[in-house]
């Protein structure tokens, strides 16, 4: 057996990234929207359909983008799950909007379509789903809310770069969509993020939003003699290097998802039949397309989650816990409100603990974290419900 440590996640590399981060040193433009910028973006939209990509430093600054595209102003609301990371949420209260938490399916951890009507008010301005884990949410009867009540859809697919919905890549499918390219992510550039368009009105307002609020975008094509001040904004464009190297990961963006879905595959057909009633696997919808983002396991209790994450590290296994509820937090409480109960965020919260999964995990090592895996969850079963 491998007695070497197995992170939780690893940085794969597709070969070409350090070739182009010198080409674009040679040539001597490093600030934003240089031609790997622009070979990025047009990735995006060919191999996403999104109507318009920008490429943005981070997610975290596509989900501000949005913010200020949608008008959200003091006092407006947005419906989306607690269940997240902080950026979900934060980006709305910077421009003075209050976050309306919803609780979140038991199945997929993702918000649940049914209770969003009921936390619609004459303050909402917009629904904010993310797909968790890069599983999709049920964006057709997401998309008839926000028609019927005429709110805006900001998907936050974080974790969904590559996923799809009924055949539409997630990210597309709301009025805008906020991407990640954190390290941490199937595809990284380190920090990075894209923010698709995907309704044509928000267009222009988005180029100046991205370029400190003036319209050099449109000075650099011509369209005015000057540029100037316009609205708000402020620099949300990466730079050349930082696009060098994620132009190398989306040309493999295809092999990189299907060696992590194999992963992925491995994990759920290890799993799939242990007769364990108090354990429940990742479910991802008929009409989705999952992108192998992460493999996780929800035990009974937090007491079993803890057990597991300290007897797989002494077996040299790195295995992690995820989100702490946001209603439950600090600025959660001051910031933000929840509209009914939030039992299955607040259980699952503590019962979820997420497996190693990265290009490169194979042979061997996934063995060993299987075996271990499952070794650990005979020995809970016999402590805790023998």
């Amino acid at each position: 057996m491998n007695d070497s440590n197995i992170p939780f996640n690893k940085l794969y590399i597709s070969g070409k990234e350090l070739d182009y981060i010198g080409r674009a040193q040679q040539a001597g433009l490093l600030s934003g929207d240089g031609p790997y910028t622009k070979l990025c973006n047009q990735w995006l939209e060919k191999h996403l359909g999104a109507k318009k990509a920008l490429l943005t430093n981070s997610c975290t600054a596509a989900l501000e983008m949005s913010a200020i595209l949608a008008n959200i102003g003091p006092g407006d609301e947005v419906i989306l799950p607690s269940y997240t990371f902080v950026s979900s949420a934060n980006a709305f209260v910077l421009r003075g909007g209050v976050p309306v938490f919803v609780d979140v399916h038991p199945t997929t951890l993702n918000i649940n379509e049914k209770l969003i009507e009921s936390a619609i008010t004459s303050k909402t301005r917009a629904i904010i789903p993310v797909h968790y884990a890069g599983a999709a949410c049920e964006m057709d009867v997401i998309m008839k809310i926000a028609h019927r009540y005429q709110l805006l859809v900001i998907e936050d697919a974080a974790q969904a770069v590559m996923s799809s919905y009924k055949g539409k890549m997630l990210g597309t499918i709301g009025h805008m969509g906020c991407l990640s390219f954190h390290g941490t992510k199937n595809i990284v550039s380190g920090e990075g993020g894209a923010l698709l368009i995907n309704d044509e009105s928000f267009l222009l307002r988005a180029e100046v939003i991205r370029e400190k609020g003036t319209n050099r975008k449109r000075f650099v094509r011509g369209e005015v003699d000057k540029y100037t001040w316009e609205d708000l904004g402020s620099s949300f464009l990466p730079g050349e290097m930082t696009a060098a190297f994620l132009f190398a990961q989306l040309q493999s963006a295809k092999e990189i998802t299907d060696m992590r879905l194999s992963i992925w595959n491995s994990y759920h057909k290890a799993f799939k039949n242990l007769n364990y009633d108090w354990l429940q696997l990742p479910n991802i919808l008929d009409s989705c397309q999952g992108n192998g983002h992460m493999y996780y396991l929800i035990l009974n209790d937090i007491n079993d989650r803890d057990l597991f994450i300290k007897k797989m590290d002494l077996l040299g296994i790195n295995c992690v816990f995820h989100y702490s509820p946001l209603h439950l937090s600090k600025a959660g409480k001051k910031y933000c409100k929840s509209e009914g109960v939030m039992e299955i965020t607040e259980k699952y919260s503590d019962c979820i603990v997420r497996l190693p999964l990265w290009v490169g995990l194979s042979g061997e090592n996934l063995t060993r974290v299987i075996k271990c895996s499952i070794d650990v969850l005979d020995e809970i079963n016999t402590l805790s419900f023998s």
